[in-house]
C-alpha cells in the first residue's frame, strides 16, 4: 500500500482500486474475512498506513460499462447547490431523496450525478448522509483533501450541526446522549443500528431545544443535533433511545406521531445537515458553511406554529 492511500479506509482503498467489483461483493468478502491486512482480518472501517500489506482473494469483475445514466432532473440543480467550493474540495446541500452513492437497486446517487456534471474531475465523498436527510455534505476534488479531511473527522475536529425535530420534548435545555451502537443488518440487506452496551461502538450526540410545539396528541420540539461521533443512523437511534424519536422517520419513528405529522404534510425525515465548521492547514481560520432549512420542512414548522 503506497503513500497515496495513508489513512484511507479500507473499504474505500478497495472500492477505488477494485472499480469492476460490485460493492455488494467487496463488503461481502471483507465479512468474511478474505480481505488481509498484513495478515490478519479487518472490517470495512479498518484505517490503513503506508507500508500495510493488503490481501485480496481472486475477485471476479463485472464487465466494463458505461457510467451511469443520471437525469437532467437530478444533475443540472447540484450546480445551483453548491455551498461552498475552493481547489480542494466542495460543500454541496444535498436533497432529500437523493442516495450519497449508488448501490442497492440504485444505478446513481450524489456523488455520480456530480461526476456527470464535472466529469474528469477526482470527486470522492468525503462523509455520508443518509438518503432521506437533506443538508451540508463536503466533497474532495484531490486525494491530499480527502486525506486530510478524513484526518479532521477523526480526530473531532469536524463540527457537524443538525436541525431534526423530534416527538415529545427533552428533559432538559441541553441533553447529551452517550451509548454505544451496534450496527445490524438485516434480511434483505436493510441496517438497523441499536444502542448495545456490550458490543456498540462508542457514540455521542448533544440535542439542544430550540423550540418546543404544543400539540393535543403530545407535540414535537425543534432540536438541533451536534455529533460528537459519526456512526450509522447515530442521531435516530440516539433520539430512539431518549423516547423523542425523529419526526417522520420510518424505521425508528412513532408511527402515530408520524400519522398526525403526515397530516400537516410531512412526507420524510425531518433532519436536515445544517452547518459543518472545520479548519485545514491552510485556512488562516475555520470555515463555517450553513445549508438553510428545506422549504418543505420550513413548511412544516409553519403549520406547528398554526396549529398550536
Amino acid at each position: 500500500m503506497d503513500a497515496e492511500s495513508d489513512g484511507q479506509r479500507i473499504d474505500n482503498f478497495l472500492l477505488r482500486h477494485l472499480k469492476g467489483v460490485p460493492r455488494s461483493h467487496l463488503y461481502r468478502v471483507m465479512r468474511r474475512g478474505e480481505v488481509r491486512v498484513n495478515k490478519g482480518r479487518v472490517q470495512a472501517g479498518r484505517r490503513l498506513h503506508a507500508g500495510d500489506l493488503v490481501r485480496i482473494p481472486p475477485l471476479r469483475a463485472a464487465r466494463p460499462t458505461t457510467a451511469p445514466k443520471v437525469p437532467d432532473s437530478r444533475r443540472d440543480p447540484l450546480a445551483e447547490s453548491v455551498l461552498f467550493e475552493d481547489e480542494r474540495f466542495l460543500v454541496i446541500d444535498k436533497p432529500a431523496g437523493l442516495a450519497v452513492h449508488g448501490g442497492s437497486g440504485l444505478s446513481y446517487g450524489l456523488i455520480e450525478a456530480l461526476r456527470a456534471l464535472r466529469p474528469g474531475r477526482e470527486l470522492e465523498l468525503v462523509h455520508r448522509l443518509d438518503r432521506d436527510t437533506s443538508g451540508c455534505i463536503l466533497i474532495s476534488k484531490r486525494r491530499s483533501a480527502l486525506r486530510e479531511l478524513h484526518e479532521l473527522i477523526r480526530e473531532g475536529h469536524m463540527d457537524k450541526r443538525y436541525l431534526a425535530l423530534v416527538v415529545g420534548d427533552l428533559a432538559r435545555s441541553t441533553v447529551t446522549v452517550d451509548a454505544p451502537l451496534k450496527r445490524n443488518v438485516l434480511r434483505g440487506g436493510e441496517r438497523l443500528v441499536q444502542v448495545d452496551r456490550s458490543e456498540g461502538k462508542p457514540a455521542r450526540t448533544l440535542f439542544r431545544r430550540l423550540r418546543h410545539f404544543a400539540c393535543d396528541w403530545g407535540g414535537v420540539t425543534l432540536v438541533e443535533a451536534e455529533l460528537i461521533t459519526g456512526r450509522t443512523h447515530q442521531i435516530r437511534a440516539h433520539a430512539a433511545h431518549l423516547g423523542s424519536p425523529l419526526a417522520g422517520d420510518p424505521k425508528y419513528g412513532d408511527e402515530g406521531a408520524n400519522r398526525q405529522l403526515k397530516g400537516l404534510g410531512l412526507t420524510r425525515l425531518f433532519l436536515h445537515a445544517s452547518a459543518l465548521t472545520f479548519r485545514t492547514q491552510d485556512m488562516a481560520r475555520p470555515l463555517r458553511v450553513e445549508a438553510p432549512l428545506p422549504d418543505d420542512l420550513e413548511r412544516i414548522l409553519s403549520a406547528l406554529e398554526t396549529a398550536a
